[in-house]
Formats: structure tokens, sequence, C-alpha cells
């Protein structure tokens, strides 16, 4: 659901059809922020954690995705993305995946990508985030 500035989706454990909505309602939520690329960005990498949380756990999901407040906030603010899994188990960073594996990227993607990003325990479960600017870090 989404209210003013924020997007919050609750996502069942099996339901890998959920990625293309929630890229749809954070494509709509981003709208007009963010320069060339910004919200493709953003797209990517949030499907990544989503996708993550639903294939390697069995209970589900949460994302949540808001846009910080600042000077023209509506275009220009940060974007923060949590997707909230009932694991506690936390995910590994892989340098290199092997060339031949078709999993074990995504972590690296956001790392790699994303202006900010972290792992945090939260309750039964733990939280993963990333954040961008609207213009990119130089």
């Amino acid at each position: 659901m989404e209210r003013g500035r924020v997007l919050t989706k609750r996502l069942a454990h099996d339901d890998l059809a959920a990625v293309a909505r929630v890229r749809a309602e954070l494509r709509e939520l981003l709208r007009h922020w963010g320069g060339p690329g910004r919200a493709d960005l953003a797209e990517l990498l949030t499907s990544e954690l989503v996708t993550n949380a639903l294939v390697h756990t069995d209970r589900g999901a949460q994302v949540t995705a808001s846009l910080g407040d600042g000077p023209g906030a509506r275009v220009t603010g940060r974007l923060r993305v949590e997707v909230r899994d009932f694991v506690s188990r936390h995910p590994t960073l892989r340098d290199r995946p092997p060339e031949d594996s078709t999993s074990g990227r995504g972590l690296l993607l956001v790392h790699t990508l994303a202006d900010a990003w972290g792992v945090r325990a939260h309750g039964v479960g733990k939280v993963l985030w990333f954040e961008l600017e609207a213009e990119g870090v130089p």
C-alpha cells in the first residue's frame, strides 16, 4: 500500500509474482524522483532483495520504501528500501560467485551499486536495507 512518499507491502513466501508488483509500485512512487537511471537502479536492487527474501526464507517478507525529506524531497530526497524477513540467518556477501552459478550476485549488486546498505537484526528475523541519493554519489 502506498501512502504519500512511503510504500509498504507484505509478501507471502511462495509469491514470486510479487516481485513484479513491488517493482511496479516502486516505479510509481519514484515517478518524479532522481536523475537518469536512479529509479531503474532502485527497482533492480529492490527486486534482488525481495527475491532473496522470498527464495531463501519460508515465511514471507515485508518491503518498505520511503523517500526522505530534504530540499525538493519529491524529486531529490534520499530513498531507503528495507526488506524484512523472518529468518535470523544473515546473508553472506560473496566476493565473486562462480561464473556458471545462476545465483549469488544479488547482495554483491546491492553492495556495489547502493550508496549505503546493511543488515540488522529485527525481532524474529532481519532487515536488509539500502539507500540511494536521487542524483547519485560521485
